[in-house]
């Protein structure tokens, strides 16, 4: 699925780097001119935040997510820049119900960022809680039975 869009610019780069990345790549134009990206990039954390809010806001169910425990494989392939439009797109890699709290799936989605260009800027695997609406439906739910995880 791709959905969802944000874009940054010098600025928000710089703020937000101040704040929590404070590299000089990311808020000091001149410095980073001469950088080995040869201009100003967000900070690949700003970039991760930026992921997050459009993953919040576009793919998970406000009404069933309950948490993410974790995310692996995170890479940033690409640099962003001021003026880039990124764009979310969502593949679900695996679904499963839980085995030891049945009443939960557990989803295992790839999340990717792509720029304007559709360069991939920011990858990452996610696994994420959901609620489900009537677990025991389910076929082959474990005949009711919790399971050790």
């Amino acid at each position: 699925m791709s959905t969802g869009y944000a874009s940054l610019n010098e600025a928000d780069i710089i703020a937000f780097a101040e704040r929590f990345d404070p590299q000089p790549i990311h808020t000091d134009p001149r410095f980073a001119a001469s950088g080995p990206f040869s201009g100003l990039i967000a900070s690949g954390w700003h970039t991760a935040s930026l992921a997050m809010r459009l993953v919040v806001d576009h793919y998970v169910s406000r009404v069933a997510s309950l948490a993410c425990p974790g995310v692996d494989e995170l890479r940033w392939p690409m640099p962003v820049r001021p003026g880039d439009s990124l764009r979310l797109r969502t593949t679900i890699l695996e679904t499963r119900q839980s085995r030891s709290k049945p009443d939960r799936g557990l989803v295992r989605t790839r999340a990717e960022l792509l720029n304007q260009h559709d360069q991939v800027v920011l990858s990452l695997v996610a696994m994420n809680l959901i609620r489900l609406r009537n677990p025991a439906a389910i076929p082959g739910a474990f005949g009711g039975r919790p399971q050790p995880a």
